[in-house]
């Protein structure tokens, strides 16, 4: 199945994209997803993925365990600062 990963602020920079298709199992995990995507960027993402938040077609992840359905977007939200 396919998934739309989008990327803000220092994960995009890591990824050196703004989007990229992932090609997962059917059924296949947010947390499963995560990896894929540490597999695909090793020098650069997990890092930032290990405090990253998720969205799932625009909704907060809250269990990784939460299966993917085919076609979604997942965004990849790393802690933001500001003030």
């Amino acid at each position: 199945m396919s998934v739309l990963v989008r990327y803000f602020a220092s994960a995009r920079a890591a990824a050196g994209v703004e989007e990229e298709v992932v090609y997962l199992p059917a059924g296949a995990s947010v947390a499963e997803a995560v990896v894929a995507l540490r597999d695909l960027h090793p020098d650069s993402l997990p890092r930032i993925l290990r405090a990253a938040s998720f969205l799932v077609d625009g909704v907060a992840v809250r269990d990784p365990s939460r299966p993917l359905p085919e076609g979604s977007e997942l965004d990849v939200l790393p802690p933001f600062a500001g003030g």
